[in-house]
């Protein structure tokens, strides 16, 4: 997925968004210098010389190995004249090819564009190349001299030209790819303990909570826009709405439409906007955040009317799990990550992990709808104490057929810790 923020939007005032050929064409005129994260070049990319290296995938690898950027072909690299290139040249799936032939570990973000002018007289190629979360990647060739013999570097971006990593860089390289890994997990792991406490303060009784946490793979930019307090309302109102349209029964209420009373008051919090029912003490209770770092979590109550009124001996039901709620919550969770990244203009894939929890762990227990109407407990279903968490992918481009299948996702690896299959 192309990048909606690089240093064309940043050196022209844009905001965020895709890149035009007319951004381009004004930031060449401007004679905006190159640096680690924009590289102008003015002819497209060669075939491998020299036996098989290839230029293109060190130009590449050297911006996911640094923090991303951008290759502008069709422009002079010293006088940043914009000359155009030819766009039926342009071998975009011959260029993902060798970026694959000799960049490991894979990059699988990079994305080509041709961007013609109004009058189509004129075109640039663009490949924009995110900082990647794998880095370092190793660029392999050989030398015309010894095509036997297959040898590996690193490149970097140096200011304004490519550069090879030293041992110690390497290993540095390594050591922070470790880092951020267990620091995004660290900080889910955070938000998900910190939301359930929350929540279950305010329980008098025991319950099963649905939580999600969702966030960008990717950090939004520095001049990324804060979050307004009537935009996150729309935001969710827009997924409430998109998540009804991912199921076929038009009878099931998503539990985000329990927000409909505070739905244009959330409450500030620290660096998000706070959505609640919990104080209120009325019907089903959710709680919601919108970080303004495109983070979400959601939180809802999977026990309340379980049952809907029937009684079953404690001893027998544990803490009841609506089945049918737990997937609405799925299609919700999907849903709201889906539109606060689109509407933040976040450039990556969105990171979504959810569990059911209790405050002690207790036998969980199932319940599910059968003929549409009648609730019961599966005399089949297992009572785990605890679920693992699951993870499901989410971006936002997304349509509702890919939401509904990350959804169906959360919702069969959840069920199936039960013992049971459910569907949205």
């Amino acid at each position: 997925m192309a990048r909606s923020w690089t240093r064309l939007h940043e050196h022209l005032g844009a905001p965020p968004g895709p890149l035009t050929f007319d951004m381009v064409k004004k930031a060449a005129e401007a004679n905006l210098a190159e640096s680690d994260d924009l590289d102008w070049k003015e002819k497209l990319p060669q075939p491998p010389r020299e036996g098989r290296w290839n230029e293109l995938a060190k130009d590449v690898a050297a911006m996911a190995n640094t923090r991303g950027g951008l290759l502008v072909y069709g422009v002079t690299d010293q006088t940043t004249k914009p000359v155009g290139i030819d766009p039926d040249e342009a071998n975009t799936q011959q260029y993902a090819q060798w970026i694959r032939n000799h960049v490991q570990p894979y990059l699988p973000d990079v994305t080509f564009t041709v961007l013609p002018s109004p009058d189509g007289a004129t075109s640039f190629l663009v490949i924009d190349v995110p900082a990647s979360p794998m880095a370092p990647h190793h660029v392999y060739g050989t030398a015309a001299k010894d095509k036997d013999q297959q040898a590996a570097v690193v490149p970097y971006r140096d200011r304004d030209h490519t550069a090879w990593m030293a041992e110690p860089q390497i290993e540095r390289a390594y050591r922070d790819r470790f880092t951020r890994t267990q620091h995004a997990q660290d900080e889910i792991e955070q938000l998900f303990t910190h939301t359930l406490n929350n929540v279950l303060a305010e329980q008098a009784e025991p319950s099963a909570w649905f939580v999600a946490v969702a966030r960008p793979e990717r950090p939004l930019p520095r001049t990324a826009p804060t979050l307004a307090r009537e935009m996150a309302s729309d935001v969710c109102t827009t997924a409430i709405a998109r998540s009804q349209r991912l199921t076929g029964n038009r009878h099931l209420v998503g539990p985000l439409r329990a927000m409909e009373v505070i739905l244009h008051n959330p409450r500030p919090g620290l660096r998000r906007w706070v959505f609640t029912t919990l104080p209120l003490h009325m019907g089903r209770e959710i709680h919601t955040e919108l970080h303004h770092d495109g983070t979400t979590v959601l939180a809802v109550n999977l026990s309340w009317r379980a049952l809907r009124g029937e009684t079953v001996e404690p001893e027998v039901a544990g803490v009841l799990v609506d089945a049918d709620i737990t997937g609405a919550a799925c299609r919700d969770a999907l849903a709201l990550a889906r539109e606060l990244a689109r509407h933040l203009g976040v450039d990556s894939s969105v990171h979504v992990q959810a569990a059911i929890a209790t405050a002690e762990p207790v036998p969980l227990t199932p319940v599910v709808t059968e003929y549409g109407a009648f609730s019961t407990v599966p005399d089949h279903a297992r009572q785990p104490r605890r679920i693992q968490p699951v993870t499901a992918l989410a971006s936002p481009a997304d349509e509702d057929d890919l939401l509904r299948a990350s959804a169906q996702e959360l919702l069969t690896d959840l069920m199936h810790q039960f013992g049971i299959t459910a569907y949205l």
